[in-house]
């Protein structure tokens, strides 16, 4: 490791860890000191040790919002979903971990696949600036986006206003449909969530040693280890970067 990396992902002496609390999945609960405790705050705290410095978690209410304060001076890396729009603001190693995006229609439904979603005249609504609501903004030709704030917002709006479909991870659609009974959850998916770490541009070699300790965490087993630590259903590692 080179002194300029650690220097440009740890410049106060200590990584301050950018936390989206919202994924239930990559952060399943909190410390008794008030820290995030799951997979994602793991991957940081084991980036933090090969660094040499102490990890501070910075926690947001959702991805987005840790995207906003990218190059403001609040954190040095950020571990959320790699799309597009935040790799315009940050730099993205490959993935640690996958997560399957589908769809949930309502009971009744005359939608039975994905490849049936995205026509005219349906209405698909999911939680705002998530990693797979980004990815339908950039995705869905035909079918009518409905973006809002939060997971329990989505299906609320899904269930009350009976809108056609409701975009989510699978892990948590399993979650909801249980509070609409007779509604189906589509077999495959439309996307996998890609979750990794970001550094603040340009940070040249930040990122690089970034991307390498990813590449390294997957094919050691460490992934896979915290996974099992923290006993998430639903996560799978991400395949290696050159694949």
């Amino acid at each position: 490791m080179s002194d300029k990396a650690r220097a440009e992902l740890a410049p106060t002496g200590v990584l301050r860890a950018g936390i989206n609390l919202s994924n239930f999945l990559l952060v399943t609960g909190r410390s008794a000191a008030g820290d995030p405790v799951g997979v994602a705050p793991d991957v940081a705290a084991e980036i933090a040790r090969s660094l040499g410095v102490p990890v501070k978690y910075v926690t947001f209410k959702s991805p987005g919002e840790l995207a906003d304060q990218a190059g403001k001076d609040v954190w040095d890396i950020g571990l959320i979903g790699a799309e597009p729009q935040r790799a315009a603001v940050m730099t993205f190693s490959a993935a640690y971990v996958e997560i399957e995006a589908t769809y949930m229609v309502p009971p009744g439904s005359p939608i039975t696949s994905i490849d049936q979603v995205d026509k005219k005249g349906v209405k698909v609504v999911t939680s705002a600036r998530s990693a797979y609501g980004l990815w339908l903004e950039n995705n869905l030709k035909n079918a009518e986006l409905i973006q809002v704030t939060g997971l329990d917002g989505a299906f609320n709006k899904f269930r009350d206003e009976k809108i056609d479909v409701l975009a989510g991870l699978r892990p948590g659609l399993l979650k909801d449909i249980a509070k609409m009974p007779g509604a189906t959850i589509l077999p495959g998916k439309f996307s996998a969530v890609q979750q990794a770490v970001g550094c603040n541009k340009p940070a040249a070699e930040g990122a690089r040693y970034i991307a390498e300790f990813v590449e390294n965490a997957k094919k050691s087993g460490l992934v896979a280890s915290l996974i099992e630590k923290h006993k998430v259903k639903g996560l799978s590692v991400a395949p290696p970067a050159n694949r």
